[in-house]
């Protein structure tokens, strides 16, 4: 071999093992950056609540006192209550004696002065004020006792099977508890069902007489994507958070219970949402409305109707393997008309690898009224002639 050709070996070969070293070190870059963080927290969850998946978690599930994120509960009952018309924006309050004593974080309400729903609302859900909280659920539940009461009913009404509330501040007690998941799927809850609400928490600072209040979650100041939602701590508790974070399009969800301490618990909450957002790939799998199938329909105007999702459906895909995604179609194949926008149909199921990521539901995308007597007895006949 020439003395050029064993150069160019040399060359070739050096440049081979430096190509091999870059991969090498960018590989094990791209693994670092995603690498789950550890968290020392009692429980955790990092929740996708767009697609209702579970990204990552510790004791999801154990039920833990979850200190004042009792008050997210509380927020949902005063919202559906606006909503339905029960309570009113603008409704002035007389805080009792009962509520209108300090204890722990509070607005310093005075019993008989009257204050607006909108700004108790501000007092629970930005500096977690237990007076205010009591002076909303006196209002709507008659007592404490009695708005605790609706809180549990409406716990199972929404499936929180790790949930049971015995006041509305979330001082400790015996049989008061929560878990991470429930406090998550609450959270999810609140988000889809009262958005303009929701804006409520991302508020920085409140008012009231002449005392100014910061929000005591300071991810609102470290990271611009976060919009909510509650801190919470006692001494048996320990330092507890929901955040919730929007980077278009997707939001994730991560609580945290029981942390060591107050910079624990942010700082945690903060690695979990960078890794939620680096580690996974955000996959838009279907617009909503969007036609899934078109299927037959009996006794109707229309022969036939589609079929699709209510809402968008955004899921969170491990990065990289978005290509692996299968969906699977499953509806009931004899429906009978009248049909209205929004009936079940069945659901969508979505797997990656054979292992199930989710499964959402599907719904009529069009009314189909009942057709005429005529065609009624027509299909009826063709029922019974399809089914002999």
């Amino acid at each position: 071999m020439s003395v050029g050709a064993q150069a160019a070996t040399r060359a070739a070969t050096q440049a081979t093992r430096l190509l091999i070293l870059c991969m090498a070190l960018w590989s094990a870059t791209v693994e670092a950056a995603v690498a789950l963080p550890a968290v020392n927290a009692r429980a955790w969850i990092l929740y996708d609540p767009g697609s209702e998946q579970i990204l990552a978690q510790h004791n999801a599930d154990q039920r833990l006192e979850p200190a004042s994120l009792t008050k997210l509960m509380g927020a949902y009952l005063v919202f559906k209550a606006l909503h339905e018309r029960r309570l009113d924006h603008r409704q002035q309050i007389e805080p009792s004696p009962n509520a209108a004593v300090p204890n722990g974080a509070a607005m310093h309400l005075q019993a008989g002065k009257s204050v607006s729903v909108d700004e108790l609302m501000l007092g629970m859900l930005v500096v977690s004020a237990n007076d205010a909280t009591l002076a909303l659920a006196e209002t709507l539940g008659g007592s404490e006792a009695g708005f605790v009461s609706q809180m549990n009913q409406e716990a199972q009404r929404l499936g929180l099977a790790n949930t049971h509330f015995r006041n509305a501040t979330g001082h400790s007690m015996p049989e008061h508890y929560s878990s991470a998941h429930d406090l998550a799927r609450l959270a999810t809850a609140i988000v889809r069902s009262y958005p303009e609400e929701y804006s409520l928490f991302s508020r920085h600072e409140i008012r009231y007489g002449d005392l100014s209040q910061l929000n005591r979650n300071r991810l609102l100041w470290l990271d611009a994507t976060v919009d909510g939602m509650k801190t919470g701590q006692t001494e048996a508790a320990g330092w507890c958070l929901v955040a919730s974070a929007l980077r278009e399009p997707r939001r994730l969800i991560v609580v945290i219970l029981g942390a060591s301490s107050d910079n624990e618990r942010f700082a945690d909450a903060q690695r979990l949402l960078n890794y939620g957002y680096q580690a996974f790939d955000t996959v838009r799998l279907h617009q909503e409305r969007q036609a899934l199938k078109r299927l037959p329909v009996w006794l109707g105007k229309a022969p036939s109707v589609e079929i699709g999702l209510r809402e968008d459906l955004i899921l969170s895909v491990p990065a990289g393997r978005a290509a692996s995604l299968t969906e699977r179609l499953r509806y009931h194949d004899a429906l009978r008309a009248p049909l209205r926008a929004g009936d079940p149909v069945g659901s969508l199921l979505v797997s990656l690898d054979g292992q199930q990521l989710g499964e959402y539901p599907v719904q009529v995308l069009h009314d189909v009224p009942a057709a005429g007597w005529l065609g009624r007895s027509w299909d009826r006949l063709r029922l019974w002639l399809k089914n002999f």
